[in-house]
């Protein structure tokens, strides 16, 4: 059975950084592309980004662009986010998934073209 695992949760102050991380098992980490996304209450669940399988490539939703980095470590099957000058308006729980299929870039940031989510880790931006 696919596992994701988030951690890195926390809460910070407007302007603080707080970097997330995802490992995967049991299935082949470096053959999927990875994403992260996250949901507040009352909202639907939205991309913020994505890094491709072959870690070449990374996308970014407009909120989050200039301030979010993902990154990947192949070795450690650990995806990551590094979350800076954040907001109030980032406060959400926070999800990694994998694309629906291996070998394929990121293509979107739909939440539909993922899959497998972890329990996801909380985020909370609060002066």
């Amino acid at each position: 059975e696919v596992q994701l695992v988030e951690s890195g949760g926390g809460l910070v102050q407007p302007g603080g950084s707080l970097r997330l991380s995802c490992v995967a098992s049991e299935f082949d980490f470096a053959r999927y592309s990875m994403a992260w996304l996250r949901q507040s209450p009352g909202k639907e669940r939205e991309g913020v980004a994505c890094i491709s399988w072959t870690t070449t490539s990374t996308y970014y939703a407009d909120f989050v662009r200039g301030r979010f980095t993902i990154s990947r470590d192949n070795a450690k099957n650990t995806v990551y986010l590094q979350l800076n000058s954040l907001k109030i308006e980032d406060t959400a729980m926070y999800y990694c998934a994998r694309r629906t299929s291996p070998n394929t870039g990121c293509g979107s940031l739909r939440p539909r073209e993922y899959e497998s989510w972890g329990q996801g880790t909380q985020v909370t931006v609060s002066n």
